[in-house]
């Protein structure tokens, strides 16, 4: 497939005011599950640097959402574009090396391995031979780039420790790294501060506020602190559908909003 396809979008520059083509868009995006519509008809366009965060009741079909647009699902019907190509239906593995990484489900960390060694592989992984057994001296310029990831997410002072050892927030920050590594310019993350404490979370939202700086983010999270406090744009799915889109301070006005999710007191969960 060649990189400028028939029915190209064009480049990448969609503002801040909503003109120019988006970094990804979706048309008419829907998944099913036999007979249920987990996603229905979903209309997306995310601009290059966006942190866009995706809310909705439990159920909603939040992370179902970002397997379709990770690769990890096939869509049913519908289309995605990223920088004007259509992607639709390409393996995981495929759209990742594109620039499409979803975080926390991209690996699975190795708790006996140091925190350094647990980027090392990841960032070994995209730009050399993958070789478990090669030294890590022979590879300067990878232990390099894996030192500058921990010191992004604030964990070099801990790189030399097992990471099973690591606090849960310092986990997860760890898994971001591993994500890191796979140099996405869309990065999709579900649910970072879930099971966090109130510091951790915090510390999560900085980092993830420090990463939008130079990335463009989508985010699913529940904690609506975090999503208010950090999104330029949301977008709430009800039963799978779009059931409203704006910046923080639009979606708090929202009525619709407020009776399904906001305003009436529904716990917010992780969805579909």
């Amino acid at each position: 497939m060649t990189d400028t396809p028939a029915g190209a979008i064009g480049p990448a520059t969609l503002k801040a005011d909503g003109t120019g083509a988006p970094l990804l868009e979706t048309r008419g995006l829907t998944h099913r599950f036999g007979e249920l519509r987990v996603v229905c008809d979903v209309n997306l366009a995310i601009a290059r640097g966006e942190l866009r965060a995706v809310i909705g009741p439990n159920g909603a079909g939040k992370t179902t959402l970002l397997k379709l647009l990770s690769g990890e699902l096939r869509p049913t019907s519908g289309r995605i574009l990223f920088k004007g190509r259509d992607i639709t239906g390409w393996p995981m593995h495929r759209v990742a090396r594109l620039g499409i990484v979803r975080s926390f489900q991209i690996t699975h960390l190795f708790p006996q391995l140091s925190v350094l060694e647990n980027v090392r592989v990841a960032v070994q992984a995209r730009h050399s031979t993958y070789n478990f057994w090669r030294r890590a001296e022979a590879l300067p310029g990878v232990v390099e780039r894996a030192r500058a990831l921990l010191e992004e997410v604030d964990l070099l002072p801990k790189a030399a420790l097992p990471a099973g050892v690591l606090s849960h927030g310092e986990q997860r920050h760890l898994e971001l790294a591993v994500a890191l590594a796979a140099e996405p310019e869309l990065l999709l993350l579900d649910e970072p501060t879930a099971g966090m404490s109130v510091e951790d979370t915090q510390a999560t939202a900085r980092l993830i506020r420090r990463l939008a700086e130079r990335l463009t983010i989508v985010l699913v999270e529940h904690k609506m602190d975090v999503v208010m406090n950090i999104a330029q744009r949301i977008v709430v799915l009800h039963f799978g559908e779009v059931l409203a889109e704006g910046t923080p301070a639009e979606i708090r006005a929202n009525e619709a909003v407020q009776d399904v999710y906001l305003g009436r007191g529904r716990a917010a969960g992780a969805g579909a």
